[in-house]
């Protein structure tokens, strides 16, 4: 289904995508207020075969809304609570000495950790020092597991999704790049206005639960996974995608060459990968066959944000990545 028609010969499949998505957004209202944005975000991340990670406060419902999407997707679902003495095989798990009561001979079995899932919440991942945070990177990239001699393969599809509170500095370890660029997007969660907040009270501090019906099977999100690589796109497009990317690195000249006194270093190629395959998934997500450049625009801020660095410049005039990749958008001109 890698063809590039193949979009164009399952329209019933991005037919039925486009509904699901419609369904999913109004059976996930139920259980979360507002975030329409975000559960948009995820969805394309998890289309893309890509990770995502969520930013925001504690109290905003980011595990509320992680949990509600994999119950609705029918994907087992997996959550680690990471924590400065969390060890790498907390999360990947162990080869363990067992015993055998019949012969009395003893050998290893390995014993599989929670990262052994299809849905998998990092909660906190910032809370945990770089050596356990370093155990999800072959996962997310290689899809698959090294314990000592032996490798374990993941079963797709795997979709991980990170939480990080912004605010909160002290017992922290900050990701470092390598890490950051294995997210596919970078999705703040915001407040809700007065009036999400309200409906929020109103629906939590009662004595109903909610119950959410499933919308997708696991063997639809691999389809969906598999149409989302053959989706056609113009070179047109492709081009405008690795314009912005290529505009974002200091040293490059062109339209947005006057915000190089802001940028310590850019984008890499993976943004550019990123920018077209999350610009696909949107495309389907509106029930269309084909890219258009307005689908690059849509996920460059999340694409991008954790994949800009500033230097001391920036700090000092309160530019912020947003502004920057903001300014991205203004300057390089999209085909016409």
């Amino acid at each position: 289904m890698n063809d590039p028609s193949a979009a164009n010969e399952h329209p019933e499949i991005v037919q039925r995508l486009q509904a699901a998505r419609a369904r999913l957004k109004q059976e996930i209202s139920r259980a979360v207020i507002g975030q329409e944005k975000v559960i948009d975000s995820l969805l394309i991340a998890m289309l893309c075969r890509g990770h995502a990670l969520m930013i925001g406060v504690p109290g905003l419902g980011k595990t509320l809304i992680a949990r509600s999407l994999a119950r609705m997707l029918e994907m087992d679902y997996g959550r680690i609570q990471f924590t400065p003495d969390l060890m790498p095989s907390d999360i990947t798990g162990s080869d363990i000495i067992e015993e055998d009561p019949e012969t009395g001979r003893r050998r290893l079995e390995f014993f599989r950790g929670p990262l052994f899932t299809n849905f998998l919440l990092a909660d906190e991942i910032n809370r945990a020092p770089p050596k356990t945070q370093a155990a999800l990177l072959q996962a997310m990239q290689e899809l698959e597991v090294s314990v000592g001699r032996e490798t374990y393969r993941l079963s797709p599809p795997f979709f991980v999704v990170a939480t990080q509170n912004p605010i909160e500095q002290e017992g922290t370890y900050p990701l470092p790049e390598a890490q950051l660029d294995r997210f596919m997007f970078n999705i703040p969660v915001e407040y809700p206005s007065k009036e999400e907040e309200a409906e929020i009270v109103r629906t939590t501090t009662g004595d109903q639960t909610v119950q959410l019906d499933p919308v997708l099977s696991l063997q639809d999100v691999v389809q969906l996974q598999s149409l989302v690589r053959g989706v056609p796109i113009a070179n047109d497009v492709i081009d405008y995608a690795v314009d912005l990317v290529t505009s974002s690195r200091g040293d490059a000249g062109g339209p947005a060459a006057n915000l190089k006194r802001f940028i310590r270093y850019g984008a890499s190629p993976r943004a550019s990968q990123c920018l077209v395959l999350g610009g696909k998934a949107r495309a389907i997500l509106m029930g269309r066959y084909h890219v258009d450049f307005e689908d690059i625009r849509a996920v460059a801020t999340s694409v991008m944000r954790h994949r800009l660095a500033l230097n001391f410049q920036a700090r000092t005039e309160n530019v912020t990545v947003d502004q920057v990749i903001h300014q991205l958008l203004q300057s390089v001109p999209v085909p016409t």
